[in-house]
């Protein structure tokens, strides 16, 4: 664990916290009802082994740091009823991105643009393909071979548009990592507004949404997907997820050198704050922003349909699953 940061408690005194006690005890928890797929265990197992299968994890090491990061506990939360099958895709696709950001942040891929380009180049072009079954893509290695299993398994639901959108939403997390490259090489600490655009990229949250909506018995369509309500509730939705990732794995991430991409740091850079006021802006801002998305979700769910209803679920069901996997999460151990 990082060394206890000190936060100054109400009448001025200072006492010794880790940065989870005071994500926990700051962070005010999601109003939302919990859940939990029965066939969460299950999944587990079949991802880790898919993975290997892959080549996604090569090592015993390795292995043991997906297991650790638990992609099924955070899927079977945030997906408590949909499809098994739904389930299961869902979960590989955390998996391949808590890979992905493994390389990029503990493996030294994403501090070197000029070795992540080509790597992107190469997992666009397998996105350009949308998982067509008759096309045999290039050798492209691990990460491009599950991703191209990801699109194939998504092209089988039969749903072109939620299809079309995971690619969409694929393309922008990568090109989003080429961003944090630039910045890590040149230790850039981004503005305020930049981060809080691109972090809902580099999150990967808006594909996994777009496979939850998948696996729900009743997925939205285009008119109800473009509602302006339901667009910004996306955005408020995202923003609590990585916010509250943000806080959680801040002390693992400032173990040694603090990662410019947290909105600990930027908030901390934008007002020449101090770690522990900086903390605490961080905590306000997602205490603000579950408030606004809490009457924003009330006033769409008061005049929206049963498809309006079923998006919101899967909404509030992934602001409290990342709240309650961040809790307890070894991935920021």
């Amino acid at each position: 664990m990082p060394p206890p940061v000190r936060f100054t408690a109400p009448g001025g005194t200072e006492w010794g916290h880790t940065v989870r006690d005071f994500a926990i005890s700051a962070l005010r928890e999601p109003p939302f009802p919990t859940g939990r797929h029965g066939a969460t265990d299950q999944v587990a197992g079949e991802s880790i082994e898919w993975a290997r299968t892959f080549g996604l994890v090569d090592s015993g090491q390795r292995v043991h740091r997906l297991e650790r990061a638990d992609a099924a506990g955070l899927a079977g939360r945030a997906c408590p009823d949909g499809s098994v099958e739904g389930l299961r895709l869902l979960t590989d696709l955390i998996s391949w991105l808590f890979v992905m950001d493994d390389a990029c942040d503990e493996d030294g891929l994403g501090a070197d643009p000029v070795r992540l380009g080509p790597a992107i180049s190469t997992l666009l072009d397998v996105l350009d393909r949308c998982g067509d079954p008759n096309v045999v893509p290039p050798a492209v290695g691990p990460l491009g071979d599950a991703l191209h299993d990801l699109c194939r398994r998504t092209r089988l639901h039969d749903h072109a548009g939620l299809l079309l959108r995971f690619v969409s939403q694929m393309r922008e997390y990568l090109l989003a990592l080429l961003w944090e490259a630039g910045n890590r090489e040149r230790r850039r600490v981004p503005e305020v507004a930049e981060y809080v655009q691109l972090r809902r990229h580099i999150g990967g949250v808006h594909p996994c949404l777009t496979l939850t909506d998948l696996a729900s018995t009743r997925p939205s369509g285009p008119a109800q997907r473009a509602d302006p309500g339901l667009v910004a509730l996306d955005l408020l939705a995202v923003d609590l997820v990585c916010w509250c990732n943000d806080l959680f794995s801040y002390g693992k991430e400032s173990q040694a050198d603090p990662d410019v991409h947290n909105l600990v740091t930027v908030l901390g850079q934008d007002s020449d704050a101090d770690e522990a006021a900086a903390l605490r802006s961080a905590a306000h801002r997602f205490n603000q922003g579950l408030a606004t998305y809490l009457d924003a979700e009330e006033a769409l769910r008061a005049v929206g349909d049963d498809g309006i209803r079923d998006a919101l679920a899967a909404r509030r069901n992934w602001v409290r699953a990342t709240y309650d996997w961040s809790v307890g999460a070894a991935r920021y151990a």
